[in-house]
């Protein structure tokens, strides 16, 4: 195996671990089978058996020639796994050959693109540099007649298929009676040949079979094994053959099991039903109706958590929708017109509701509006089908099943869940729960799915269970955006632009509001120029000339604005305004990365519990059996050299396998262990050779106990914050968060009863702080917002959205997000209020740390160039109320 290759292509590629290994396993295949022709020098099974020696569960290929099998479950990423063999094949080996087959027309596409257009978000060579100047040439189904024979001697041909194009174009046909070769077997005027003849003769050709199961059919198989490849790849996430039985040449397992175990590469799979709904004695009619329901409820939580995501996260928006899957096609169209009426939701859905069955589409369009679903511009949002889902539609962003025919629960989860598992946001979980979820609605079998989820085999004890509230699943809620004061302003005056009926005004109001966001717009990214150290400073004739000539390069890029201009000359006449009025509506929040320097790991001293170290030496034996006679066993007494080496040393050495035990760091320790652990080896034998004796025969076990006791000692320091390049301020981001469709906001002055249900609505009337609009974790923050609000001394106040500050730590692993920033006329303080009862938690003092670390850097920056120092409190819930003014809080909880 090529190691450095494989390590190139893991890194280029992007490889995930699954996909690492696999490759890996077809490399060390590739060592020992012949993938040229003409140099094959063993026959298939000569091959076979060598493989079986590799991979002993490879025990057939089940092929005319050397054919082995990657299990890797929907949603891992076969195709980039594909894209990384043939990678290491031209490079290691020099293949140069490949044959794709597709398992529909869909696929088929798809790889197209994969494989040949470098312009592809998904394109799969992207990173090998060998393939920018030699890029693969696609040769497809639809335009291999027109291929000639003369071609480049390092160019690398890469032929992809459709199955079902493949069957057919090797069939025969008749024409007024006459019998017709096969279309692939039929002279070429531009090979000399067939093109069969031709791919057949290739020295070098390796096939990869994409969703292999659906060629291991007579007929698919035996066109596969005319072709006469020097390898096969298969791929499939369900290895079972059209007969049921398990394919017999699997060298590489990453199963839907393990897949969600790992719960890095797929959704995380649930069965929901509704809270206290028993459908025993229910309609069908109503279990449907309850099911749908809840369907929707969750679908609507789901469309608002991805909205919120992408917005927080500068991700494309993902649309989600939920499949419905019906009895048959009567049933399925009377599910349709009623969600398609005003009846369901009260017409929410008329014209975003999909029916596709046999009765309405052909296979081949069913698969293309599948294919299309995943473009947010695209209405649908219900899908009502007949039969589960085939490969080749596995989108990602379906998210909400429900079954409306009857299956059993193995049924139900097999062959409705993996359709459902593919990760929207680069095919990884996000962290976020709601939107790393698949849903299955099972009002009617929930019970007999947990009862199978007990069995240890199957996939569905991977799978948790939720259960939802009627109230809840009726909340309805929509995702908004709180910008910031300076931000909403422009709103707000825009769409005053918007209603001026006179062209020749609009376009001069137009003008003034383009010019203001102009300027706002350009002010924080100048923020690095040595003229500016805080916002005040952009009123220097020399920052305004570089935030116009910034205005004036931002307009002129592309194709430019016609009044360009006028939005200029109008920045210039209101530019002093804008930066006054600016510095009114932010915080001056300083802009600073702040991390913390290395970690340091070691093992503090300790003495060693010698409980299990009296070890006593035993014989040295030697076990003798004839070859040919098993019977024939006998026992040897061993006599040893007598040289076991040093004791201290032997002991130190087995512990130093450890890959956390560093002998530079830990030589006094591991030399005072070693030799505890060695006196109390001494009280356990009499003779000094004896105790060398034990010790060698003892070593690992004597190391695996000391080790355990260090581990127990085993401490990691973390060393102060690195001294960050702090920057004068950085821009007020917006919020973006869930509000209920329904009452869903609330003036912050209105008191919520039960207080449990402040963290569901969106307050608003605030005049002080940087935003009009923000939400609660708790009541206690609502009261302190109440405070801000109607204290005389704060001037401003913030709720910091949750990517405002780059403040990290636990190791550089979590950032802080601090619930409060406070601007009064001679102070900025972070604020944290925390539970009384979790005050001296240990990620609460980690965090007060950080802060504090920040305001430091803030105040020293700020000090310097005029401005206002930093100051952390961390206050007790249960200190805040209405009654209480900010004097008092920094009277009992500022420390200096």
């Amino acid at each position: 195996m090529n190691q450095n290759t494989i390590n190139q292509i893991k890194q280029r590629l992007s490889l995930r671990l699954p996909l690492a290994e696999a490759l890996e396993v077809t490399a060390t295949i590739a060592d020992h089978i012949p993938l040229n022709k003409t140099k094959r020098n063993t026959t298939v099974q000569e091959d076979l058996q060598v493989i079986k020696g590799l991979y002993p569960f490879c025990t057939d290929f089940q092929r005319a020639f050397p054919s082995i099998t990657h299990n890797i479950a929907t949603g891992v990423g076969k195709t980039r796994l594909m894209g990384a063999i043939i990678t290491y094949l031209y490079l290691a080996k020099g293949v140069k050959n490949f044959f794709i087959l597709a398992p529909n027309l869909t696929i088929y596409e798809k790889l197209i693109k994969d494989f040949g257009d470098p312009a592809y978000s998904k394109y799969v060579f992207n990173g090998i540099s060998e393939f920018v100047h030699n890029r693969p040439v696609i040769i497809t189904g639809d335009n291999y007649a027109q291929q000639g024979a003369l071609f480049n001697e390092s160019e690398v041909r890469i032929n992809i298929f459709n199955i079902s194009k493949f069957n057919s174009e090797n069939k025969g046909s008749k024409t007024k009676g006459v019998a017709l070769a096969p279309k692939m077997k039929r002279l070429s005027e531009y090979l000399g040949e067939s093109y069969w003849q031709h791919l057949s003769s290739l020295d070098d050709l390796v096939v990869l079979m994409d969703e292999a199961h659906r060629y291991h059919a007579d007929a698919s198989k035996k066109a596969i094994d005319e072709l006469n490849p020097v390898l096969g790849i298969e791929l499939t996430a369900t290895p079972i053959d059209e007969k049921g039985k398990p394919f017999k040449n699997i060298v590489y397992e990453y199963t839907l099991a393990k897949a969600l175990a790992d719960g890095l590469y797929v959704k995380n799979p649930t069965i929901a039903k509704r809270k206290n709904f028993d459908p025993k004695g229910e309609s069908s009619e109503k279990i449907e109706q309850v099911k749908l329901e809840d369907a929707i409820s969750i679908h609507q939580q789901t469309k608002t958590d991805l909205e919120l995501y992408a917005l927080n996260n500068n991700q494309k928006v993902v649309k989600p929708f939920v499949l419905v899957v019906c009895k048959d096609i009567t049933h399925a169209k009377a599910v349709y017109d009623y969600i398609n009426s005003t009846t369901f939701y009260e017409g929410q859905y008329i014209g975003k509701v999909l029916q596709i069955d046999s009765s309405t589409k052909k296979d081949e369009e069913i698969e293309q509006l599948f294919v299309s679903l995943e473009n947010p511009e695209n209405e649908i949002e219900i899908v009502i089908h007949v039969n589960m889902l085939k490969e080749g539609w596995d989108v990602s962003n379906l998210y909400t099943i429900v079954p409306l025919r009857a299956a059993n629960a193995s049924v139900l989860i097999e062959q409705t869940i993996g359709r459902g598992l593919r990760l929207p946001f680069g095919g990884k979980r996000t962290g976020e729960a709601n939107i790393d979820k698949l849903t299955v609605i099972a009002h009617d079998n929930f019970d007999a799915v947990i009862a199978e989820a007990q069995n240890p085999e199957s996939i569905l004890n991977k799978i948790s269970f939720i259960e939802f509230d009627e109230d809840e699943v009726k909340e309805k809620t929509i995702a908004t955006t709180s910008v910031s004061k300076a931000e909403k302003e422009i709103e707000e005056e825009q769409a005053k632009v918007d209603a001026i009926v006179d062209v020749q005004e609009k376009q001069t109001a137009q003008n003034q509001v383009d010019a203001k966001k102009a300027i706002i717009s350009v002010l924080p990214t100048l923020n690095k120029i040595p003229e500016i150290k805080k916002v005040e400073d952009f009123a220097k004739p020399e920052a305004k000339a570089k935030v116009i000539e910034q205005i004036k390069e931002t307009f002129n890029q592309g194709q430019g604005n016609l009044f360009a201009d006028d939005i200029v000359k109008e920045a210039e006449t209101i530019y002093e305004t804008v930066v006054s009025n600016y510095k009114k509506q932010i915080i001056e929040i300083p802009r600073m990365d702040l991390v913390q320097g290395d970690a340091h790991a070691y093992f503090e001293d300790f003495d060693l519990d010698i409980s299990g170290f009296q070890l006593k030496a035993f014989d040295d034996e030697i076990l003798r059996q004839s070859l040919s006679d098993k019977k024939d066993i006998e026992t040897l007494r061993a006599v040893s050299s007598g040289n076991y080496g040093n004791p201290i040393n032997n002991i130190i050495v087995e512990l130093l396998n450890y890959s956390d035990v560093d002998y530079d760091d830990n030589a006094e320790l591991l030399h005072k262990l070693a030799k505890q652990a060695y006196g109390a080896i001494e009280a356990s034998n009499s003779d000094e050779k004896d105790m060398k004796k034990a010790v060698f025969q003892f070593k690992k076990t004597i190391a695996d106990r000391i080790y355990l006791q260090m581990k127990n000692h085993f401490k990691i320091e973390y060393s102060n914050y690195e001294k960050p390049n702090v920057l004068p301020f950085t821009k007020i981001e917006s919020h973006n968060f869930k509000a209920l469709d329904n009452n869903g906001f609330k003036d912050y002055r209105d008191t919520i009863s039960p207080v449990s249900l402040v963290p569901k609505y969106v307050f608003t009337g605030f005049e002080k702080a940087c935003h009009f609009e923000y939400k609660f974790d708790s009541n206690t923050e609502k009261e302190l917002a109440f405070v801000l609000e109607n204290d005389s001394t704060v001037v401003k106040w913030l709720r910091p959205a949750s990517n405002q500050f780059r403040i990290y730590w636990d190791n550089n692993s979590k950032r802080y997000e601090p619930d409060f920033v406070v601007e009064t006329e001679d102070a900025i303080y972070m604020i944290e209020p925390k539970s009384k009862d979790k005050m001296q938690d240990s990620d609460v003092l980690q965090k007060e740390d950080a802060a504090k670390t920040y305001c430091k850097y803030a105040t020293a920056y700020n000090l310097e160039n005029g401005g206002k120092p930093w100051h952390y409190l961390l206050i007790p819930h249960d200190e805040i109320n209405k009654t209480i003014n900010f004097a008092y809080l920094l009277n009992k909880f500022l420390t200096k």
